[in-house]
């Protein structure tokens, strides 16, 4: 069984950094890409940022040249480093694991259970 484990929110004030961090354990597993999702008070959830194996990042426009998201293939792990936040980064961000699973023999998902950030003064 595959599972993620989010870490890293927290109270930051506008201007402030924060780094998220998303570990995927388990086993018969590879990962194909993760990201990370956030839904702000009362709105959907939207994609933020994403990486693939081979370390390639996407970003939505609205943090671009601000979030930066990058993996440490050894540990599993995706980090969401994130500079200039502002009140509208407030959200909880969800870490989303696409991974190709040897027991199925096929691909799965699996999201983190999110971890609030919010950027007030």
């Amino acid at each position: 069984q595959v599972r993620l484990v989010e870490s890293g929110g927290g109270l930051v004030q506008p201007g402030g950094s924060l780094r998220l961090s998303c570990a995927a354990s388990g086993s018969a597993f590879d990962i194909i890409s993760m990201a990370w999702y956030r839904q702000a008070p009362e709105k959907q959830r939207d994609w933020v940022a994403s990486i693939t194996s081979m370390g390639v990042g996407n970003y939505t426009n609205s943090v671009k040249g601000r979030f930066t998201i990058s993996r440490d293939n050894a540990k599993n792990t995706v980090y969401l480093q994130m500079n200039s936040l502002k009140p509208e980064d407030t959200a909880v961000y969800y870490c989303k694991l696409k991974y190709y699973s040897w027991r199925i023999e096929g691909s799965a998902e699996l999201w983190g259970r999110g971890t609030l950030v919010t950027v007030s003064s």
